[in-house]
């Protein structure tokens, strides 16, 4: 009874010892290294493409979109020589759990595509060539879809300097009739001024209105600036 069961946790502990040691391969071919590192650039290129295509930020940074494409195949690079050699994963593991990225990302967007370049180089480079180009063109899909076809209206910033709350009432009575909405974001009071801060949706693409506010009584200046929904008083 003993013997049986010490030759089952035998062939049990080999069969494991042979599962790990076959997903490990010392010698990686040139050919498989090249298809690899170009369906990782394919993919990346892609994801290059769509960042530019879809941003809708203030300041396009090509510095950023180019890192898009440099992390892609480096994980991938990475993924091929844990998947080559089982020491230099357990390595690998140990040395870039130590690596701080400090860098602020503002927007959100811009994370998604940070790890949607990693992990399409981790796909990649395990081979799941298949999984790593579908998921890229569903991913693609549904963030252009959502980013490029989201916001209907285009959101601005109507700064407006004035004297006194009379004048600020019929800015009030004004704007109402001719923005479809409006909200105030900031207001601030000093002695003989009250500056306005209002987020308007226009009717239409035209301005003109401005003009008009700004030739009321009262009204000392009044700016229109477009900007993309992000706001810090």
């Amino acid at each position: 009874m003993n013997t049986t069961t010490t030759n089952e946790s035998t062939n049990f502990s080999d069969i494991i010892k042979k599962s790990v040691m076959e997903n490990f391969v010392s010698d990686i071919s040139i050919s498989k290294i090249l298809i690899t590192l170009g369906i990782a650039f394919v993919i990346a290129l892609f994801i290059y493409l769509l960042y530019k295509r879809v941003f809708s930020g203030v300041l396009y940074s090509k510095s950023f979109n180019v890192s898009l494409i440099g992390m892609t195949m480096i994980t991938a690079t990475v993924i091929i020589a844990i998947n080559s050699n089982l020491v230099l994963s357990l390595g690998m593991v140990g040395a870039l759990s130590i690596v701080r990225f400090r860098t602020p990302i503002k927007d959100p967007t811009d994370l998604i595509f940070l790890f949607w370049a990693a992990a399409a180089g981790i796909v990649t480079g395990a081979g799941f060539y298949t999984l790593a180009v579908l998921s890229s063109v569903i991913i693609g899909l549904i963030l252009f879809f959502f980013i490029k076809k989201a916001t209907v209206d285009t959101p601005y910033l109507l700064v407006i300097n004035c004297d006194n709350d009379s004048s600020e009432q019929e800015i009030h009575k004004t704007i109402t009739s001719v923005v479809k909405r409006y909200n105030v974001k900031q207001k601030t009071v000093t002695p003989g001024n009250i500056e306005l801060t209002l987020e308007v949706r226009l009717q239409d693409e035209e301005g003109r209105f401005v003009n008009q506010i700004s030739e009321m009584h009262g009204v000392k200046n009044a700016v229109l600036i477009s900007y993309n929904g992000d706001y810090v008083s």
